[in-house]
């Protein structure tokens, strides 16, 4: 296994100088608003947004889980991956609404369709899910890589406490980003991640080309995973304990609109876009960008397998309800160190840092437009631009402290795979969400009773599976082993529970919205489609043209075409 030398050091400090002038020009630009800080004034051009969009997704843990679950479960999380085409639903669908509406966050946007509590339920749900799904993952990601590379670091805090590598990189960088995040905002954010972006792409197109060079090509790990095809084929029969294909079908779609179109820590950098054609076209050159990950993280992970049943790479195990299994999750690191020559090592663990510091930076200002706009504005109406800002920034330290106590309890529970513990605990936040937008924006007759109904039922359902979940897991080591109806719970498929949460929140929607009055249409007039204006129809209209209809030509194709391949290609 490779380690670092003076040219992997030399390509990572390079990487930090880009980072840093890119951030001192920012911060030289003043931010003297709330919507300079939150939105960065509202004037971002479409490849800013696009490229945000997209670095925004794409952390540690993808690059980390993807190649993990890869190596593990072959095609089973291409599903996930294979999201562009809700992206364009985002541009299509939602982008309109949410642009007009001229709002800071999705729970403002809930306000304005239903009434506040929706506005405070969905902002505390936000908050729950960056602890549970962003920032516990993505740290711990991290810090699984780093404690492959750099083995060698110990810090000695007292007799009993020495951080190793894991808690180091990980920390340092969740140091790192918050500094350039608290002191830039989102346009810090955007165009740092214009930069990620490209050597995101770079790094990993790198650890695919050197993996598949070494293996013998594509035909040859064609071969290997043929040998294995019911574990690593994209659709699996319903039999499947993991992933059945009903199941994906079901949950996959729920969990996308969810995370595409509804949740701030994406739509925010569509809100910061400088008019409504620009923020389309973003969502869409977005999506373009979303349709590659399959490519440059999930593949890698199958190269890593070849390579290691092949003897050329050793990937680490570790024990999973008694047994010896192959740890998914450190191939990623093992490819590194084992495959690529002095400096592109560092270019490709600058990759990761990249991944790792936009999913943050995106995180930490989410998180301080959700806490500071939809919770304390509200308590303190009268709060001045500055307070805030500042009150954003400690919103954000105490969000970041919470994800890193939950890193231990994820680790309980997350046994079958980073990525894979990632989807199950979106599949149980996103239903509720999911049912209340697409029902708000379609459906005139929706009130804000039945919204509030939906989300509290749906959410507190989910939170139930979780926590079962979380105490019935580990095999023998599980806190709770009976009775065996609750361990029947706590097991039951993701995929299928997030059906359940998505129909049990439909019902509760509907239901108390046609037994109660029905909303002011005045009120709502731009907020559905079927309330929306003469003029209101005509600006959209006019916002698009034939570069958008292009771009989603090609997306969608992309998209077919990879689903396409990738369902016969064991065959």
């Amino acid at each position: 296994m490779g380690s670092f030398e003076v040219l992997d050091w030399i390509a990572i400090a390079g990487y930090f100088g880009i980072m840093l002038v890119i951030v001192w020009w920012v911060v030289l630009q003043k931010q003297r608003t709330s919507t300079d800080y939150f939105l960065a004034g509202r004037n971002m051009p479409w490849f800013v947004v696009g490229a945000s969009i997209f670095a925004s997704n794409i952390g540690s843990e993808h690059i980390v889980g993807l190649a993990g679950q890869g190596s593990t479960t072959g095609m089973a999380m291409a599903h996930w991956e294979l999201h562009a085409w809700v992206v364009v639903l985002l541009a299509w669908v939602f982008v309109p609404f949410y642009y007009r509406s001229k709002v800071f966050t999705m729970p403002e946007f809930l306000e304005r369709r239903f009434n506040s509590t929706c506005r405070w339920i969905l902002s505390i749900v936000s908050l729950v899910a960056y602890v549970f799904t962003k920032v516990s993952v993505t740290v711990y990601a991290g810090g699984v890589v780093f404690n492959v590379l750099l083995p060698e670091i110990n810090i000695q805090i007292t007799d009993t406490i020495v951080l190793d590598a894991f808690w180091v990189g990980a920390l340092l960088t969740v140091v790192l980003t918050g500094i350039y995040t608290v002191l830039g905002g989102l346009r810090a954010v955007v165009y740092t991640d214009t930069v990620q972006t490209v050597i995101l792409l770079i790094g990993s197109g790198f650890i695919t080309y050197f993996g598949l060079s070494k293996l013998g090509g594509w035909s040859e790990l064609q071969v290997i995973c043929r040998e294995n095809a019911a574990n690593f084929a994209l659709w699996r029969p319903n039999t499947d304990p993991d992933f059945p294909w009903l199941g994906i079908l079901i949950a996959s779609p729920i969990v996308g609109i969810w995370y595409w179109c509804t949740d701030q820590y994406i739509v925010q950098r569509v809100l910061s876009a400088k008019n409504l054609r620009n923020a389309r076209r973003g969502a869409l050159w977005g999506s373009f960008l979303k349709v590659w990950p399959v490519m440059l993280f999930v593949v890698p992970g199958l190269i890593g397998y070849a390579l290691h049943q092949k003897g050329l790479i050793d990937i680490p195990t570790k024990i999973v309800n008694g047994q010896e299994v192959t740890d998914g999750d450190q191939v990623f690191a093992v490819m590194v160190s084992s495959l690529l020559p002095a400096g592109l090592r560092g270019l490709v663990v600058g990759g990761l840092l990249a991944a790792l510091m936009s999913s943050l930076s995106s995180l930490f200002n989410s998180c301080a437009s959700l806490f500071t706009v939809d919770i304390y504005e509200k308590i303190r109406p009268k709060a001045s631009e500055r307070h805030l800002v500042t009150v954003g920034r400690f919103a954000t330290v105490a969000v970041v402290a919470m994800g890193i106590v939950w890193i231990p309890v994820m680790q309980r529970i997350s046994q079958g795979g980073l990525y894979k513990y990632l989807q199950s605990v979106q599949g149980y936040l996103a239903p509720p969400i999911t049912a209340v937008f697409m029902l708000g924006l379609f459906f005139k007759r929706i009130n804000g009773k039945g919204a509030v109904a939906g989300l509290a039922i749906g959410f507190i359902a989910g939170m139930a599976k979780l926590t079962i979940q979380a105490l019935t897991g580990g095999g023998e080591d599980a806190v709770i082993q009976s009775p065996e109806w609750l361990v029947y719970i706590g097991n039951y498929n993701f995929l299928f529970a997030t059906g359940w949460l998505t129909l049990i929140s439909i019902a509760a929607i509907v239901g108390v919205s046609l037994l109660t009055a029905p909303p002011n249409y005045e009120k709502i007039a731009d907020l559905t489609y079927a309330t929306a204006t003469p003029e209101q129809k005509k600006e959209c209209r006019e916002s698009w043209g034939l570069v958008e209809v292009l771009l989603t030509v090609v997306v969608l194709g992309l998209v077919l075409g990879l689903y396409l391949y990738f369902s016969f290609w064991l065959n």
